[in-house]
């Protein structure tokens, strides 16, 4: 199988948002956001960066990989902590410039490095003029400190 190209983006802007060619449009960085779902229940599971290669990897194996702006490296998710991202569906957005996994996870079902199956573990509240940050009550369902040994 060959990694698929993309030809650039069309200036057209019916046929961008029309057309049937995938086009994506990347961003002065070389990257498309990627928005992550679990494929049964529609939780979100993370945002994340891909790049040209990251994105023709998830096409051609179904596996989800991204760009890691932190470590200016390619990821496969799940190489290190086992839980695999199988690419269900992937959608793009209007302008091509986002898209859309859904996936099933396998291993723990874990998708954060924290060991949670959710990086939105957290809200937002305000109290009293004060914003704060409060657990959702979800556990991690690994040990990230044993699966990833440079973690903190």
């Amino acid at each position: 199988m060959t990694a698929p190209e993309f030809e650039k983006a069309p200036n057209d802007k019916k046929a961008l948002e029309d057309g049937t060619a995938f086009t994506p449009r990347f961003d002065a960085n070389g990257l498309v956001t990627a928005v992550v779902t679990d494929a049964g229940d529609g939780i979100l599971l993370m945002v994340a960066h891909m790049n040209a290669q990251a994105l023709a990897l998830t096409i051609e194996t179904g596996i989800a990989h991204y760009w890691s702006r932190s470590r200016n490296a390619l990821w496969k998710k799940g190489e290190t902590s086992g839980n695999f991202q199988h690419v269900v569906e992937m959608r793009t957005d209007c302008d091509q410039d986002a898209v859309w996994l859904r996936v099933n996870v396998l291993g723990h079902d874990a998708t954060c490095h924290t060991g949670r199956r959710s990086c939105f573990y957290r809200k937002v509240e305000r109290r009293d003029g004060i914003v704060t940050l409060t657990g959702d009550g979800s556990a991690p369902l690994f040990d990230a400190k044993k699966t990833y040994l440079d973690a903190t």
